[in-house]
């Protein structure tokens, strides 16, 4: 019993330097759904994000300065921090996961790391398909990913939905993000879902085909690629190219919202869950529920040129000029669940 207080005491002190504050280490049930409360909260909320530092910190210091709540966080790669999580089993100090992909998300909800969370608050404010069905994790902001085209090459009335890009007009003309990126693999799941595996392999071939060069390591470069006359049209999250036109708003390259006389444009997110072994639950839940909210939901917007995944909040003005769009109505949980499929599928039409 002594060496067990002596590793977490150890392990508490190396990752967190409040973290002695947590006089608990009660391991609550997977299916237990953590029910808000109005008591007094004095503990810190601990989180594992792989959101990057300068995205996060303000948010947390916000929510600090409204609820007194101090909020400590430990950054790193998705991957990484939901091993971590698993590795660290009930001994975890983390009562909150956050990070990007709905595809992250379930994986961990997946391997029961995240508890169910029953919030009204929460429900209100995130849309049922931003959010898992059992409540173990919420869309916190929507990244939409859609077809970017040169200016003065395509004219906007050429393009239409995500399966048209397979066609043979388009031959020589396309450049995309490599398979391997999660916003591909989660954009390929939902097809899936939607379409069924035959149809959507028919497409990925038709993208192969159409390729103008090999397929890129960023999203970035798929609109430099275009900017450049490498290629005409590209499938990107929005956010990036709102980075470029920030810089430069005459910026050779514009934005289209895909399949909106169809199933609307794909989107994913950026969301958190309450881990399943959180010791400061209550506290987590105030962070999600705060996060969902007006103020951060701006904050979001503004500071990553995301979408607030609350339909009430308004985006911030660079991602408004884009024009209102019609969102796939398909949860995104499907992103996760369909993965592996995808992945094989994509392999198959020789897409890497």
């Amino acid at each position: 019993m002594l060496n067990r207080v002596l590793f977490i005491t150890l392990a508490c002190l190396s990752l967190f330097a409040c973290a002695e504050e947590r006089a608990q280490v009660d391991s609550p049930d997977s299916e237990m759904s953590v029910q808000g409360s109005m008591l007094e909260i004095t503990n810190p909320v601990i989180v594992y994000s792989s959101r990057q530092e300068y995205l996060i910190k303000p948010l947390f210091d916000r929510f600090t300065d409204e609820t007194g709540i101090e909020v400590q966080y430990q950054t790193g790669e998705e991957g990484p921090l939901i091993a971590r999580l698993q590795a660290e089993g009930e001994a975890t100090f983390a009562d909150v996961l956050y990070t990007v992909d709905a595809g992250n998300l379930w994986s961990a909800s997946n391997r029961g790391l995240l508890a169910s969370v029953d919030s009204a608050s929460l429900q209100q404010n995130i849309p049922e398909h931003l959010r898992e069905p059992l409540g173990q994790w919420f869309g916190l902001s929507v990244r939409a990913r859609t077809i970017v085209y040169a200016k003065d090459r395509v004219n906007p009335s050429e393009l239409s939905t995500y399966s048209a890009l397979a066609e043979s007009q388009w031959r020589d003309r396309l450049c995309l993000r490599t398979s391997k990126e999660v916003y591909n693999i989660s954009l390929v799941a939902t097809m899936i879902e939607r379409l069924g595996e035959e149809a959507t392999q028919n497409i990925i071939e038709g993208w192969v085909n159409n390729l103008a060069a090999p397929v890129f390591s960023s999203d970035t470069l798929v609109i430099e690629a275009i900017a450049a006359g490498q290629c005409d049209v590209g499938l990107v999250n929005s956010y990036y190219l709102g980075r470029k036109q920030v810089d430069d708003p005459d910026y050779p390259v514009a934005l289209f919202w895909a399949n909106q006389e169809t199933s609307g444009t794909h989107v994913n997110i950026s969301g958190a869950g309450i881990t399943r072994y959180a010791k400061n639950p209550e506290g987590a839940q105030r962070l999600l529920e705060w996060l969902s909210t007006e103020e951060p939901q701006i904050m979001f917007s503004e500071m990553n040129l995301e979408i607030p995944a609350n339909p009430t909040v308004p985006s911030a003005e660079q991602v408004a000029a884009w024009g209102e769009f019609i969102q796939d109505s398909i949860n995104v949980e499907a992103a996760g669940r369909l993965q592996a499929a995808a992945v094989m599928l994509m392999d198959r039409a020789d897409y890497r």
